[in-house]
């Protein structure tokens, strides 16, 4: 039944089975205005001409307010409550997903009405201009450019996580966190950092040591065209199983998967001197796209059909990236293709040479090129420096030194420019605080996934060398993204590897790759 016709079906009955029907009716209305919000996102990054962001900032403003309005109407506190009482009463109002979806609604239902139309609106008004100012300001090197724009994003979200976090009972950042990955806070990830910056500590200049003593990989000559990075792109995501009858593949200064399970939207931008950044970027962005492709059909536009956190959806991308098409295996099939598209020397795509070209240790100060080593290192900083904007302890204005200072301590060498510092990425500039923390702790996901698939499916590897990555997208498919989100993070991971999140099975996996002589 569509969103329409339950909703006159149920308005004036009573009961709480009316009031459930009333409720993921409205639900489904709501989906569709946050579809509409992702694609003028996706439109913005990939389309829109410059002078279209005052326009387009105002009408993303608007339909917030609009499902902001809609979400924290009186009737909803009706509803809920009448459903409430008669499941406190023990009546059987649902099942299983009914029930998730119920606490999922109850959930998104009290985060909105923590917050004031008015906030909710102007926040997305100063994130789509700091967004467009922040384009110009990286690509000129001047944070003097866009700090006006990212105090007023900062200034909005630490108003923003106040509220939040009075109404919920959490730190104002963990209120922030728990927007991106429900029920992960500070507390849970700051000491799996620490246990990895004592890890990195002593792994790095190992790893660093182990390089060293092998012989330099040949690198593959440019110019590598545009046009063909294009097709292999394809090549790639269609063998990953992705169908381009519900799927497009862009370009945007920042890669990124947005649009809605039937229509998704994957970015990338070519370079024509490293091939290698465009294709993992657009695999890794594939295996966020096939996690919304692979979501329940039946719970489609509810919350409990929605993917269970940015932490798992991040340890979608990175399975599929890291632990897939980094594999020995894959590496093997995809060789020969690279040299067939590209052509030069047969070395420079051979399996053992792409491995140590794509699996090189480097202090480098780009976060999205770092190798697996060191990524978590890079995404610590950015926890520290986003804490410490919301608790008001580091202001805007004193965030370009911080990041250096930070930046040195981590890796002992200093960003040249903002551009390769805290200029790099969008995610502040778009208001997306307390969201760091997920790509770390869904790289471990990521790698405790794989070792259960891997014991499940014994011929996976052969498959990768073959080119076949559909039976691990089939594993997951079942394991992961068509329990959407009726499971909590650690019991998504229990569900489909028998235990919560584990870091020795990355740290195993580290090892493996990076410290092996």
């Amino acid at each position: 039944m569509n969103d329409d016709a339950t909703a006159t079906r149920y308005a004036t009955a009573s009961g709480p089975e009316a009031a459930y029907r009333r409720l993921t009716a409205r639900f489904g209305r709501l989906a569709v205005l946050g579809e509409a919000q992702s694609m003028l996102h996706w439109d913005a990054s990939a389309m829109m001409p410059p002078g279209g962001a005052a326009a387009r900032g105002e009408q993303l403003a608007t339909l917030a307010g609009l499902g902001h309005a809609m979400l924290t109407a009186p009737e909803v506190a009706d509803d809920l409550a009448a459903v409430g009482a008669a499941v406190g009463a023990g009546a059987a109002v649902a099942g299983e997903w009914e029930g998730a979806n119920l606490a999922l609604i109850r959930r998104a239902h009290a985060r909105a009405v923590a917050l004031p139309t008015t906030l909710v609106e102007a926040v997305e008004r100063a994130n789509s201009a700091c967004e467009t100012v922040w384009r110009r300001a990286k690509a000129e090197s001047d944070f003097a450019l866009v700090r006006p724009y990212l105090a007023e994003v900062v200034r909005l979200q630490r108003e923003t996580a106040t509220a939040l976090g009075e109404a919920l009972g959490l730190d104002p950042y963990d209120a922030l966190m728990d927007g991106y990955q429900p029920g992960i806070g500070a507390a849970d990830v700051a000491p799996v950092f620490a246990a990895y910056e004592a890890f990195l500590a002593e792994a790095l200049p190992e790893a660093e040591a182990i390089q060293a003593r092998r012989r330099a990989p040949v690198q593959p000559v440019p110019p590598f065209p545009a046009e063909a990075q294009r097709v292999l792109c394809r090549l790639v995501t269609e063998r990953m199983g992705l169908d381009y009858d519900h799927a497009r593949l862009d370009e945007s200064l920042h890669p990124f998967c947005g649009g809605t399970p039937t229509d998704v939207r994957i970015t990338t931008n070519y370079d024509e001197s490293d091939y290698a950044k465009a294709l993992l970027g657009v695999i890794h962005e594939t295996g966020h796209a096939l996690y919304e492709r692979g979501l329940p059909e039946a719970w489609a536009r509810q919350p409990v059909g929605e993917a269970a956190g940015m932490a798992a959806h991040e340890s979608q991308s990175l399975i599929m990236e890291m632990q897939a098409a980094l594999s020995d295996a894959f590496l093997g099939w995809l060789g020969p293709v690279l040299h067939g598209r590209f052509g030069g020397e047969a070395a420079a795509y051979a399996p053992a040479n792409l491995a140590a070209l794509w699996r090189q240790v480097g202090r480098g100060f780009i976060r999205i090129e770092a190798d697996e080593l060191t990524y978590p290192a890079h995404v610590i900083l950015r926890f520290r420096l986003e804490r410490a904007l919301i608790g008001g302890s580091l202001e805007v204005a004193d965030l370009p030194g911080a990041w250096n200072e930070g930046f040195r301590a981590a890796f002992g060498i200093v960003p040249p420019d903002d551009a390769r510092g805290c200029l790099q990425d969008i995610h502040w500039h778009d208001g997306a605080f307390g969201y760091f923390p997920s790509y770390t702790l869904g790289a471990m996901a990521a790698a405790q996934l794989m070792a259960a698939a891997r014991r499940d499916l014994p011929e996976m590897d052969a498959a990768l060398g073959r080119g076949e990555m559909l039976p691990l997208v089939g594993w997951l498919r079942e394991r992961v993204h068509a329990q959407g989100s009726r499971l909590g993070f650690q019991d998504l991971l229990r569900h489909a590897t028998g235990k919560p999140l584990d870091p020795a099975d990355f740290l195993a996996h580290i090892r493996r790759r990076y410290l092996t002589a």
